[in-house]
This record gives C-alpha cells, structure tokens and sequence, in this order.
C-alpha cells in the first residue's frame, strides 16, 4: 500500500532549474514512503525551490542568520501528522553536488530527505545526531523508486 502522498512542489524565482528536477510524482511517492516508514501521517509538506538570495532573506528574517544554507525547514507538525514546509536553495544545491562529488539529483535528494527527517524529529545539532540522519539520509537514499 502506497501512504498518501499529499507532497506539494513549487518553485520561486528558480526559472533556471526548473527542468532540472526528476518526475514530481516518483518524488511525492518516494517522500511519502520516508514520512510512512518513519511512522508518521503526512498531512501537508510543500517544498519550494528557490534561489540563494530568497532563501538567504528567509534565514535573515526568520532566524536572525545572515548565512546562506541549503534548507530551511519550518515544522507545523502536530504529534504524529507531519506537517511543515521545507525551502530548498537550488544555487546550494547545485554548489554542494560538486564540493561533495555527488550529481545535482542525488545532492537535492540528499537534502528533501534531510528536511523530511527534521520534521519527524531528527536532529543534528551534535556529532552523534549528526551521524544518526546521515544514516538515516542514506537508507533512504538507497530506497528510492
């Protein structure tokens, strides 16, 4: 039984990779496998895509950061209904995938994956944490459709 997949994907000021992304649909699918085999229910999780400068006043704004990162995830979850938003640089992205010699796909998977695991109450604020959602990142990773 495939979980509900009520995944929301959109794009903001991104007009350069919009045709970089795989089939919208394998990526709902695959999150909703994430979310399910997490335990959670989906209720809503929408990713935008967007650019450094976006998602630089993002941090500004809402977190009191003036450095540029690669997602931003805001939890609206309620016990176990996962709900959140995840904001996703794609300049980042796309500069991470060669840093760490990885394809554009699998960097931007990487980090979904990564947003999607904070909303179901992973951390990596410590070296252990840290290596638990690496992990976690990983096994997902390679569950992909």
């Amino acid at each position: 039984m495939t979980p509900d997949c009520n995944v929301s994907i959109s794009y903001h000021e991104v007009d350069q990779f919009g045709d970089s992304l795989i089939d919208i649909l394998q990526l709902k699918t695959w999150i909703g496998n994430v979310v399910h085999r997490e335990g959670c229910v989906l209720d809503i999780l929408e990713f935008v895509f967007c650019t450094d400068a976006h998602l630089l006043s993002i941090n500004q704004t809402y977190l009191d950061h003036d450095t540029l990162t690669d997602i931003i995830t805001f939890d609206y979850s309620r016990e176990n209904l996962l709900s959140g938003e995840c904001y996703i640089s794609l300049e980042r992205v796309k500069e991470n995938s060669v840093i760490f010699n990885q394809s554009f796909e699998e960097e931007l998977h990487r980090i979904m994956v990564h947003g999607v695991l904070h909303l179901c109450g992973y951390s990596d604020k410590s070296a252990k944490d840290k290596k638990a959602m690496r992990d976690r990142e990983d096994t997902y990773l390679a569950l992909r459709i």
